[in-house]
């Protein structure tokens, strides 16, 4: 996986649904793209390849071949790919501030228990590196 996902463009939001099956699947063909995400709503072979060969010239998707079938895999881990989404939504609506972002995804929605102890932890880790 790539190591430095700020050289690489954001995915669009069609892009990222790819994304996300590829990193449930670890690689997958486009057969087996189409297959996951007609489940969820109805999308045309055509586009699925077509996309993927636009996000394997973007970077974000590698492609190998075995046998007939070309299989594809993120470049970025899902994790990379979150921190920077994240960091650019950080920068553009609050001028970079962890704290902002975070209060503001914590009254958006009512956090469980264990998403609060998550969330304590981190701030004690936070607190403890000052």
């Amino acid at each position: 996986m790539k190591e430095r996902t700020q050289d690489l463009p954001k995915p669009t939001e069609f892009e990222l649904d790819l994304l996300c099956a590829l990193w449930k699947r670890r690689s997958a063909t486009v057969r087996e793209l189409h297959e996951d995400l007609n489940k969820v709503r109805p999308l045309g072979y055509t586009s699925i390849l077509k996309t993927l060969q636009i996000m394997t010239e973007k970077g974000l998707v590698q492609r190998s071949e075995s046998g007939k079938a070309h299989i594809y895999s993120a470049t970025a881990s899902e994790e990379q790919t979150q921190a920077q989404l994240i960091r650019d939504l950080s920068q553009r609506l609050f001028s970079g501030s962890a704290g902002q972002l975070a209060m503001r995804a914590l009254t958006m929605q009512k956090p469980s228990t264990a998403e609060l102890q998550q969330v304590s932890a981190l701030i004690k880790r936070s607190k403890e590196r000052r």
